[in-house]
């Protein structure tokens, strides 16, 4: 699959999509979350774990955990397992496997083109996006969403040491003279991004929903940011698209810019420092989130 990935130009809001299917719908997951595909390779069940936790299967000698999403999702297979895939994807620091019915193809797409008018409502909550394509609706869901109701261990990854929030801000006074931007569109992930900032006492925090509608705010000349933080995958304008506007504009150019993303790939953090991103944060590493940003806002004084 890796040969198939088709380039695109960093910063210019297009990215890649695995298009699969689970019973007659097709869905997508992103291209630089997975590093393979494989057949079905067996499984070994774990005890006590949610009914879509398959198991652990071993691949070249790494122990990973199974998820089928037909289960998750309630959607009946009409394949027998030997039949079906695993898309091996790779996100937040941890490898794991999703079982599939079948891997159709690889879709280049605009973050234009990600329909989430009904997110949160017909679709749910463990869809994002509509993508329409070739007069099919493909849905993109919250993987990180449905690795945390799998695997409610994973929220413990999240959690912050209010203690030492509150020591790292202190070098700033009042963290709340600050006025920080985030740009996520993930619900749960918002909310942690909120919860962990108020750790360390920054309460005056704007959140959006996608890349264009924090470029909108950015150029609000009425309205002030002191830093923005953004993930990379997002509707109308992805973070990474975002990052370059920013870094290019000269009125907003030595704002800092922190990416917040779930994809920790070597070629994601080239691409993020390529269009001038002043700190990059993987979505395990949110006790680091306040750091992070003290640091930040006390070398721009």
């Amino acid at each position: 699959m890796q040969d198939e990935k088709i380039l695109t130009e960093v910063g210019t809001n297009e990215w890649q999509v695995v298009v699969f299917m689970l019973g007659s719908q097709p869905f997508a997951i992103n291209v630089d979350k997975t590093r393979e595909i494989l057949r079905w390779t067996g499984v070994r069940p774990v005890p006590k774990s949610h009914p879509a936790m398959r198991g652990i299967t071993t691949i070249r000698g790494e122990v990973i955990p199974l998820v089928d999403l037909r289960i998750y999702l309630n959607i009946e297979s009409p394949l027998p397992d030997e039949q079906s895939k695993i898309i091996v994807a790779e996100f937040n620091r941890m490898k794991l496997g999703f079982v599939v019915d079948a891997v159709d193809r690889i879709y280049r797409i605009s973050a234009e083109e990600l329909d989430s008018s009904l997110t949160g409502t017909f679709l749910g909550e463990n869809a994002l996006y509509v993508i329409k394509r070739d007069g099919r609706n493909i849905l993109l869901l919250d993987y990180e969403r449905i690795v945390q109701i799998v695997n409610p261990q994973m929220a413990e990854f999240f959690k912050m040491d209010s203690e030492h929030a509150k020591k790292v801000t202190s070098v700033l006074g009042d963290p709340n003279s600050y006025k920080i931007l985030v740009a996520e569109d993930s619900p749960l992930i918002r909310r942690l991004i909120q919860d962990a900032l108020a750790e360390g006492g920054f309460h005056n925090v704007e959140l959006v929903g996608h890349g264009k509608a924090a470029w909108d705010r950015l150029n609000d000349e009425d309205d002030h940011f002191d830093l923005l933080i953004t993930d990379i995958e997002m509707p109308k304008m992805d973070g990474l698209a975002l990052t370059r506007l920013v870094k290019e504009s000269p009125r907003l150019k030595d704002l800092p810019v922190v990416v917040f993303s779930s994809i920790v790939a070597e070629d994601i953090k080239r691409k993020a420092q390529s269009v001038g991103a002043d700190a990059q944060i993987s979505k395990p590493e949110i006790p680091f989130m306040v750091e992070t940003v003290a640091r930040l806002l006390k070398e721009r004084e």
